[in-house]
């Protein structure tokens, strides 16, 4: 009989799990291996495998959301546009040879091939077109490394949390970048969010690769919703 699943792995190694985790609705535990481990920070899971384990063996548990869009399940954030180029850029060998720097490495390189395109966005108020070269929507803290989706937002919250961001000149992007490693980025020039409670969807004129949790895994139309506190995970009290 099976009580539990434990994972050693980064973000994307708990998102290949994560259909059979709904299905079974096994609590799951988290030995952070991976390159960002952005779960965990959000957890507050110790990135040291024994301090984690001793997480798990403590048995505490939080009932986490976990958010979908289209057929896919993610913990983090979907996102499309530089997001997809970055992670088109993340290649295992890089990962093994620059470790969390290659997500800064990778992301000035994705900046200079930035492509705007334009998308509806969906909600129940309405349909509003926004150009943009980089739309998310959150479950989540933290996402690529340690940048923040929204400084208030929980995991726990039933809210997913919307961002795009309009094209901008390459001098503006250190200013952009500095405001969502502390997840103060709603207030920026060019900057529309909010959050959802509610369905939500985002279409473009020709299909727009979604990454989800680090992996290119579906397309727009993405037709996102909550499963509010859909998953068990071990973390630390409080």
């Amino acid at each position: 009989m099976v009580d539990l699943v434990v994972i050693g792995g980064g973000d994307g190694t708990v998102n290949a799990a994560l259909r059979g985790l709904m299905e079974t609705g096994l609590p799951l535990g988290i030995l952070p291996l991976g390159t960002a481990n952005d779960l965990a920070r959000t957890l507050r899971i110790p990135a040291d495998p024994s301090a984690a384990a001793a997480v798990i063996i403590g048995g505490q548990m939080r009932r986490i959301d976990v958010g979908q869009v289209n057929d896919q399940f993610f913990i983090n954030v979907a996102s499309m546009g530089l997001s997809v180029e970055l992670a088109r850029r993340m290649t295992g060998n890089r990962k093994r040879h620059l470790g969390k720097l290659s997500y800064p490495v990778a992301a000035l390189q994705t900046l200079f091939s930035a492509q705007p395109f334009t998308a509806d966005v969906c909600t129940q108020a309405g349909t509003t077109q926004l150009e943009s070269v980089q739309m998310a929507v959150g479950n989540g803290v933290y996402y690529g490394g340690g940048m923040s989706v929204f400084d208030r937002a929980a995991i726990d919250d039933q809210c997913l949390d919307f961002y795009s961001i309009a094209p901008k000149r390459f001098w503006q992007w250190p200013l952009l970048l500095s405001a969502f490693r502390r997840g103060r980025n709603r207030d920026l020039v060019g900057m529309r969010a909010f959050c959802s409670s509610g369905p939500l969807e985002i279409r473009t004129n020709l299909p727009l690769a979604v990454n989800t949790d680090g992996e290119i895994t579906t397309t727009t139309p993405a037709r996102f919703k909550l499963l509010p506190r859909a998953l068990s995970v071990f973390a630390p009290a409080g």
